[in-house]
């Protein structure tokens, strides 16, 4: 176990949030690369997965949309999937231009496991918080991760900054 002696000296940096939210965010992530390396795409291709499972979005573009993926590298992306047997493109039967993205049973079944241990890699971060704290932490994290959403991308990120600075 860790004590305060064996951590680096961060003082003032205790409670800076963008301290904090780099800190958690880089070893969450170092461990979810790990989790999804042999996973096409990586996280993207996980994140694809899931929202296609879902039924996110109707359509590739849609997709694309919805993640926040450049639509040509959500191509790539999907080709790479396709490949893996992971995702199928089928016509829409509603736009027959469109391509609707299908996970397939080799598809779910990797994600149900990479959701397992994805869950206990959160679990395994999360460790110094008791449940009702995880709960918390959650449903707070989700609340702002939408409202930072409904503000990006802003029009001018320079006039927010202004306003910021300025007090409006």
């Amino acid at each position: 176990m860790t004590t305060a002696t064996d951590r680096p000296d961060v003082t003032g940096l205790e409670s800076d949030l963008g301290w904090a939210l780099g800190r958690v965010f880089r070893s969450y992530v170092k461990m979810f690369d790990a989790i999804l390396s042999d996973l096409p795409g990586g996280p993207r291709g996980y994140q694809v997965l899931a929202a296609a499972v879902h039924g996110a979005a109707r359509s590739q573009l849609a997709l694309a949309q919805h993640l926040g993926i450049d639509r040509t590298v959500m191509t790539y992306l999907l080709d790479d999937l396709t490949g893996a047997g992971l995702v199928e493109r089928q016509p829409d039967p509603a736009d027959r231009r469109a391509r609707r993205i299908v996970v397939t049973s080799a598809g779910q079944e990797l994600l149900e496991r990479l959701r397992l241990q994805l869950s206990h890699a959160e679990e395994h971060l999360l460790a110094p918080l008791d449940e009702h704290q995880r709960h918390t932490l959650r449903t707070l994290l989700q609340q702002v991760a939408q409202h930072a959403q409904h503000l990006d991308p802003v029009a001018n990120t320079c006039d927010v900054v202004e306003d910021i600075r300025s007090g409006r």
